[in-house]
């Protein structure tokens, strides 16, 4: 690779910031997580409801992008998109996916694995009320993941969904709520040399059953 500044294989660094043990953890994965997101929250870390979605398409292609979590609970995880975009298409009902929280400031990361159902219209009106105007036109007016000729198509489509809808915005049908329902959780704190803690809350039919993993 020409006009590199930096090699990738010479970034090096070690972890130390914390621990993470099993006699200090929560039973529930999702009461970790909540545990674990505000201290993201508290720590300063922007956007630590950024995660990275991953899904699979025909023939089993892979495919990852950041999304944001809009919403979580006992159930699972929600973030919002367009239905005929690529991640709602492989995503259908019960389809596997995966997330993943990355926050390097605390040298943390959390691996959630499930499959996934579509958020019930009432629940995805009451989010898309919460919008700012701007991004409820921009639901409308983007044709998510489809080819388009150049950036001037989407503006004019904008600009005539911001003369359409000249007072509320309602939700578009084609746009709602995923949530994935998680049966395995994995969190990762960094530790020294390389001898990082991984410890795996997995789902069985009484609940969660809590084990580790060798870095």
């Amino acid at each position: 690779m020409t006009d590199s500044v930096t090699e990738p294989a010479a970034l090096r660094g070690d972890s130390r910031r914390a621990a993470l043990d099993e006699r200090n953890v929560d039973a529930d994965p999702f009461r970790q997580f909540a545990r674990w997101f505000d201290e993201a929250g508290a720590a300063g870390i922007r956007d630590p409801n950024a995660m990275v979605l991953a899904s699979a398409g025909p023939g089993g292609q892979p495919s990852a992008r950041v999304v944001l979590l809009k919403g979580v609970d006992a159930r699972g995880f929600v973030f919002y998109t367009n239905y005929a975009s690529r991640k709602a298409r492989e995503l259908a009902p019960d389809a596997p996916a995966a997330l993943l929280f990355f926050w390097p400031g605390l040298e943390r990361q959390i691996r959630i694995e499930g499959i996934v159902e579509r958020v019930g219209g009432p629940e995805s009106d009451a989010y898309f009320a919460t919008r700012p105007r701007e991004s409820q036109l921009g639901a409308w007016a983007s044709p998510q993941s489809s080819p388009i000729p150049d950036r001037g198509w989407l503006d004019t489509s904008y600009a005539e969904c911001a003369a359409r809808f000249d007072g509320r915005v309602p939700r578009p049908p084609h746009w709602g709520g995923i949530r994935v329902l998680p049966s395995r959780f994995e969190f990762w704190q960094g530790r020294a040399s390389r001898l990082h803690d991984r410890l795996v809350w997995t789902r069985t039919d009484g609940g969660w059953t809590l084990g580790r993993l060798a870095p």
